[in-house]
């Protein structure tokens, strides 16, 4: 049966969280019925699979200017190798544009990346931390004199392109706090006793990672903060000596005029 690809609206949503992402476990950083999917659906593009009338298969993204970020390709297993990641996929990505995405280790997934431009850039670590102030920390914390604006200005200096549309809407969800200080910026996000940080990001290598363990050592009371970090980026062995774990590895993949400077930038793990 040929399937059917095409642009979701928000009446596909809740099968695709029903179903895909029900069975690929997308939703673990995204209590209630606000997530990712959102943003993709208002500031990216969102393409659906159809087989035999059910979604089958789903493909996100997002803009940073002019990058766009893949932030999602999942195929029901069902319908793997049949072509189908492919099709939505050649559907999603501009062709001439710049593009980043974060690559499971599938080696068909990387394989279609790469023959759509994108070459692998480093790993991508998913590191899970103790609370408080991981060693390695080095000076007197900043004043966080900024808030959002200042952070999305940042933010259009090191993700890429600007987003402060997306950013905006993020900042507004429960728990959520955007900072900026210095060179600095980073953003945070409190479920319950987990804290997520990303993006984040410095003007330099050494600003991004004092933005970021700042950021840490704002929740002492936090029992789990989840982490993205790139392989290049100097805050991986700070966390990693400090006894972070390392929960999975991804590979950041860009394409030519990404433009993103892997060692001053910190992503999210889902918005990029």
């Amino acid at each position: 049966m040929k399937p059917i690809i095409r642009v979701a609206q928000r009446a596909d949503l809740p099968a695709v969280r029903s179903g895909i992402g029900t069975h690929f476990d997308l939703f673990t950083l995204w209590p209630g019925s606000v997530d990712f999917l959102e943003a993709e659906l208002a500031f990216g593009t969102i393409i659906v699979g159809e087989v035999g009338g059910a979604i089958a298969g789903f493909g996100g993204t997002l803009r940073r200017g002019r990058l766009t970020h893949l932030g999602d390709l999942f195929v029901l297993p069902a319908h793997q190798s049949s072509g189908l990641g492919r099709a939505i996929l050649t559907r999603l990505l501009p062709p001439d544009a710049p593009k980043i995405t974060f690559a499971s280790r599938d080696h068909r997934a990387l394989a279609l990346y790469i023959r759509n431009g994108m070459r692998p850039a480093c790993p991508l670590f998913y590191l899970y931390g103790p609370p408080g102030r991981p060693a390695g920390r080095a000076g007197a914390a900043w004043r966080w004199e900024g808030g959002l604006p200042e952070a999305a200005a940042l933010d259009a200096r090191v993700s890429g392109g600007a987003r402060p549309e997306c950013l905006a809407w993020y900042a507004g969800l429960p728990g959520v706090t955007a900072r900026a200080g210095g060179s600095g910026y980073a953003f945070t996000r409190e479920l319950g006793d987990t804290v997520v940080v990303g993006p984040a990001g410095g003007e330099t290598p050494e600003d991004s990672v004092r933005a970021v363990l700042d950021a840490v050592a704002a929740h002492p009371h936090a029992r789990l903060i989840k982490i993205v970090v790139p392989g290049v980026h100097p805050l991986l062995p700070a966390l990693v000596e400090a006894g972070w774990r390392i929960g999975d590895v991804d590979t950041i993949m860009v394409s030519d005029g990404a433009g993103v400077p892997l060692d001053r930038y910190v992503p999210h793990p889902d918005l990029g």
